[in-house]
């Protein structure tokens, strides 16, 4: 397969993935980003702070230096200390905009390189499927704390309850309508 569609498909599952956090974000109040089950929970606005904070570490400098930056603070990306949503969305941004320009810049060629994470080696390729998945993961938490805040209230980021039918109907003929 071509470099450059890979490089697209990368590029769209990353947009994806950061557009359930968009959605989510948008649907929440400056307390709403705040709110936690309980003392041992993350709040959203922590969890936007520490994948901004990772996307940074690995993002920056991806081909020459170890992805665990030794300025990073991790341990401080789960301290409360945003005080907006405004705030985090800044932080939010800062994050995907260094992954962005990053996976902007790769070449075919660095596909297969070894890069560095904490000292262990990756190809470039197994870098990607290791951030996606992390993302996914804390995107999916941001997504049902949204959620649970939301409740009745929530605006559905997929498929709405009782409406896989009419979505697949929709969609068969979408697509008829392409070919």
């Amino acid at each position: 397969m071509h470099f450059f569609i890979i490089r697209a498909y990368v590029q769209e599952r990353f947009r994806s993935v950061k557009e359930l956090g968009d959605k989510t974000i948008q649907q929440l109040s400056e307390d709403d980003i705040h709110w936690a089950l309980n003392q041992s929970s993350n709040n959203i606005a922590i969890i936007v702070k520490h994948l901004s904070g990772n996307m940074i570490s690995r993002w920056t400098d991806f081909l020459t230096s170890d992805g665990e930056k030794v300025n990073r603070e991790r341990d401080q990306e789960f301290a409360n200390t945003i005080s907006s949503k405004q705030e985090m969305i800044s932080i939010w941004e800062k994050g995907w905009s260094t992954l962005n320009k990053t996976i902007n810049n790769l070449n075919e060629e660095d596909l297969l390189k070894n890069i560095y994470i904490r000292g262990e080696s990756h190809t470039v390729i197994d870098a990607i499927e290791r951030q996606m998945a992390h993302y996914g993961y804390h995107i999916g938490q941001i997504v049902y704390i949204g959620k649970q805040i939301k409740s009745e209230e929530w605006e559905s980021l997929s498929i709405p309850k009782g409406k896989s039918e009419e979505y697949l109907r929709q969609m068969l003929k979408n697509q008829r309508k392409l070919k």
